[in-house]
Parts: structure tokens; C-alpha cells; sequence
């Protein structure tokens, strides 16, 4: 009983191992010549925004993050500068 155990999940290890391996194989269409085009087309777009929304979102958020991170760390710089004085 053990050993049919056994056995079974070495099989079953085995058929997960060559699936894993022979899923790899697959074709996949080659799409950098159409990438290349879009980012060398000169229609006045920057390149960082080339990619569509999903570019201008992460640079937008970005943007955001820096200059609130910026005006946060002036915020902490000024309360630092000036303690609380003490009675």
C-alpha cells in the first residue's frame, strides 16, 4: 500500500515535471519591430509617454509622489528647524 503511494506520486511528479518543461516551447509572435515604429515616430509625444494611458498614468502618479514627497520633506525640515520651547 505504501509503495503504490510512493509510486504514484512519483508518476504524478514526473507528468507535472514534463508538463512544466514542454509548456515552455511555445511560439510567440516577435513584436519589437512594431514597438520600435511607434517609439520612432516623430508626432511630438515625448517617449516616456509613447506607451499609451497606462504611461501617462504611472507618470502622472509619479510626479505626484515626488513633488508630495518633496513638499513633505520641507514640511518635516521646518518643523525640525523650530522646536517646541519648553516652559
Amino acid at each position: 500500500m505504501v509503495i503504490l503511494d510512493i509510486h504514484f506520486s512519483l508518476q504524478s511528479i514526473l507528468i507535472i515535471q514534463r508538463t512544466i518543461i514542454t509548456a515552455s516551447h511555445r511560439k510567440f509572435e516577435n513584436k519589437v519591430p512594431e514597438k520600435q515604429k511607434m517609439f520612432q515616430e516623430d508626432n511630438g509625444i515625448p517617449v516616456h509617454l509613447k506607451g499609451g494611458i497606462a504611461d501617462a498614468v504611472l507618470y502622472r502618479a509619479t510626479m505626484i509622489l515626488t513633488v508630495g514627497g518633496m513638499a513633505y520633506a520641507m514640511y518635516q525640515l521646518v518643523v525640525t528647524s523650530f522646536p517646541n520651547k519648553q516652559d
